[in-house]
């Protein structure tokens, strides 16, 4: 009974001030991961919740300058493979620099563009399409047109890129309102 006192009390104060618990209701409700010591919330989009992750501020910048923040905040479904900015750091020293420059938009974009999958790929759809190719690896198209080939070394994931090199799924299903994301440790390079 005194429980539907305080949540009538409640309810009432949101209603006559306009409050609303929503950030404290979705915590409660959602199955968030931890990425870049930021909750990602399911009902988020991949651009709400990147942007919190401070793991993730030079991909962020880079998506803002490639001009994909809208497209990334659309209905989707979209798989983002999320290098972090320890993979960034990875790149030759300037790289990420002239990257970000308006004369390289498109050459950025090509690269961004390369890490997003057409629909939805949690780890266990990855891992069922390697197990189901025969040969131990599954190639997958990006939205840039070229394709990522994934395989497993024990229980983890692995992508290798056009130009032969390789990245570890370090976290794999954050869910997102319009998609998924997978972190990933290093930047990966179409041809």
């Amino acid at each position: 009974m005194r429980h539907n006192k305080i949540a009538t009390l409640m309810l009432g104060l949101a209603l006559t001030t306009g409050f609303t618990f929503t950030a404290s209701a979705q915590g409660m409700k959602e199955k968030t991961v931890m990425v870049g010591g930021a909750p990602m919330y399911p009902s988020k989009n991949i651009i709400e919740n990147a942007v919190n992750s401070k793991e993730h501020t030079t991909l962020v910048a880079a998506v803002k300058a490639a001009g994909l923040v809208e497209t990334l905040q659309g209905p989707g479904p979209f798989t983002v493979l999320a290098p972090t900015n320890a993979a960034f750091d990875k790149l030759p020293k300037g790289t990420v620099a002239t990257l970000l420059k308006p004369e390289n938009k498109e050459m950025l974009t090509k690269i961004l563009t390369y890490h997003v999958l057409a629909g939805k790929y949690s780890a266990k759809d990855i891992m069922m399409a390697i197990k189901k190719s025969g040969n131990g690896m599954a190639m997958m198209p990006t939205v840039q047109g070229e394709e990522l080939t994934f395989w497993m070394k024990g229980k983890k994931i692995y992508v290798k890129d056009a130009k032969g090199h390789s990245a570890e799924v370090t976290t794999a299903d954050v869910n997102q309102s319009n998609g998924v994301i997978h972190v990933i440790n290093a930047v990966l390079m179409p041809s």
